[in-house]
């Protein structure tokens, strides 16, 4: 292995104070109400995060992205005159990053950036658009000789909530007309010795939104596609990054050089507010993976992804509280890098006497992720609807705890052992006191294990709501603990969950939704007959009538957030 990538995205978010944040890329529009001590205060923190994660043994990070940096004839004067501040402030920053720290510097780039003047000019003409794309390109690796590459993001593009006239929109639609772009790229970057890194991630729109797990969208995808200058990057598992799935089988098939994708700020398991350690599972990984040719390196994202309001900075929290993080990062490149295991990392980074309780701490916090976070009989259950691979966890998203009777329905459905789910995780709960315990001997955040006590007993208490008979004390215990909660940890002063509860029926009967979920959901990779005939070309229409009908039968976090529920549909 040669890469060992890092994104480096997080001093960019220094003052940000939205309540929920969009950590999928640097929020640009923010950038342009800062000053010249903000702009220094930002420098000052990347040559504090070059430093340390360059000591860990990373030589190479990321950065958003080519869209804010590549300038065109057509566009808006507000948004040229953006470009060319951003222009002026990234190159001292490239040349601070790779001339000072050796790093190679990646910039992202989502397929396709537009404005509303360019949207203008091209329409939606595949041809033109890709002339453009492709001239962007050009242009952004000739005028920064300090980037070693870009990384290129077909799947997902900025989500509703982006307020910017650079907004990127998905483009490629199908694994010809992405081949046919890679194609055309690929010289580029070959003729400027720079890597064009593939990633295939998705979130399931349109013909190529199955390329994350389906082998012959991403056979087509790749032929023909032999240039040593390419790189496919994949995340670990078949879906977002999330336990219990197993490591993508394309890793296996893909003849390219390849990334291996992991994140350390787990943005499904509390984004670094509590302890989520990837260590061991990073040695299976490691172990699998040896027996694959052209493995490229690691892309670990310690600070990229989801949409919540936990906001630690990994490497730029001055009370140390972004540890869990930098347990995650040092394990991964102990693992990848070095041959090591992952308890040496963490010997190496803790040191001293702290090490058999901090190890301890981090083999019960992952049982309890697993047990209580997780629902066991659910998440190793194989889901696919339409192109996406269904999550193998629903009731906890991001920032949000689901407590409502569609939940409760949806798991009782799903879950054959309700008994093994609730004796599993009662279990689990009791190791807490122990876990505060040798926080403390470990010189570790106690705090933090006190909050992730807190928010795990308002999960088990929804997990006895899903699966025991309605009991109104239930309903009445779970509000009060709900209250002590907040009180607990004030969101003015403490980054928490927020508890969505609703004991209102869901009119739905178990019959119908048996019916509803063998007609849509499959239990195989492949696609049924009736997907190739109903649920593909018909359920975004559908969909989209019922939206009409009755715009607020969709919850609102699932059409705000992202880029919205109604991108399954595509």
């Amino acid at each position: 292995m040669e890469l060992f990538l890092i994104d480096a995205i997080g001093p960019f978010f220094r003052g940000y104070k939205r309540k929920r944040i969009n950590w999928s890329k640097i929020p640009f529009m923010h950038l342009e109400d800062i000053g010249p001590d903000d702009w220094s205060a930002i420098e000052d923190e990347l040559r504090e995060f070059a430093g340390r994660i360059a000591a860990q043994g990373y030589n190479a990070v990321s950065l958003d992205d080519l869209a804010h940096l590549a300038p065109h004839p057509l566009h808006e004067p507000e948004v040229a005159d953006r470009i060319a501040l951003l222009r002026a402030k990234f190159t001292r920053i490239f040349d601070m990053l790779h001339g000072e720290f050796g790093l190679r510097i990646y910039l992202t780039s989502d397929v396709l950036p537009m404005t509303p003047a360019l949207s203008d000019a091209f329409g939606d003409d595949p041809v033109e658009l890709d002339n453009y794309y492709q001239n962007l390109v050009r242009g952004i690796l000739d005028d920064f000789p300090q980037l070693a590459g870009l990384i290129l993001r077909i799947g997902e593009s900025d989500g509703n909530d982006v307020n910017d006239p650079i907004r990127t929109r998905l483009h490629l639609r199908d694994a010809a007309g992405t081949n046919r772009l890679l194609r055309s790229l690929l010289p580029e970057f070959e003729k400027r010795g720079r890597d064009l890194i593939f990633r295939t991630w998705t979130v399931g729109a349109h013909r190529i939104g199955d390329l994350i797990w389906h082998r012959g969208t991403l056979e087509k995808t790749l032929e023909g596609l032999d240039s040593p200058n390419l790189i496919v990057s994949m995340k670990h598992g078949e879906s977002d990054f999330f336990r219990y799935l197993p490591l993508n089988r394309s890793f296996f098939r893909v003849k390219q050089r390849k990334l291996l994708e992991l994140q350390a700020r787990r943005e499904y398991e509390g984004a670094g507010e509590y302890p989520s350690f990837i260590g061991w599972d990073c040695e299976r990984y490691a172990l699998e993976l040896s027996q694959v040719e052209n493995v490229a390196g690691i892309s670990v994202w310690c600070q990229t992804g989801g949409w919540h309001r936990f906001q630690r900075r990994a490497y730029l929290e001055k009370d140390g509280r972004d540890i869990w993080i930098q347990l995650n990062t040092a394990a991964a490149i102990a693992v990848f890098k070095d041959g090591k295991t992952a308890d040496s990392a963490v010997e190496e980074l803790l040191g001293g006497e702290r090490v058999p309780a901090a190890l301890e701490l981090l083999d019960h916090a992952d049982t309890v992720i697993r047990e209580i976070l997780y629902i066991h009989d659910f998440a190793k259950q194989k889901l696919f609807f339409r192109r996406v691979r269904i999550p193998p966890l629903l009731h906890v998203y991001w920032d949000s705890l689901f407590i409502n009777h569609g939940v409760r329905k949806v798991m009782r459905y799903f879950v054959g052992s309700p008994e093994r789910a609730l004796v599993g995780a009662e279990a689990a709960a009791e190791l807490f006191p122990r876990m505060i315990a040798v926080a403390r001997d470990a010189g570790l955040p106690v705090e933090d294990i006190e909050h992730m006590h807190d928010f795990f007993k308002l999960i088990l208490l929804a997990r006895r709501y899903y699966f025991l008979p309605f009991d109104e004390s239930l309903a009445a215990r779970i509000r009060t603990v709900k209250e002590a909660y907040k009180q607990r940890w004030p969101k003015e002063t403490r980054q928490r969950y927020r508890i969505r509860i609703s004991f209102e029926p869901f009119p739905v009967r178990r019959r119908v939704l048996a019916i509803v979920a063998s007609v849509l959901l499959r239990r195989k990779r492949g696609y049924r007959w009736l997907d190739r005939m109903v649920i593909l070309p018909w359920a975004g229409l559908a969909f989209r009538a019922l939206r009409q009908r009755d715009p607020s039968a969709m919850p609102k976090l699932l059409s705000k957030s992202a880029m919205g529920v109604e991108t399954l549909f595509k």
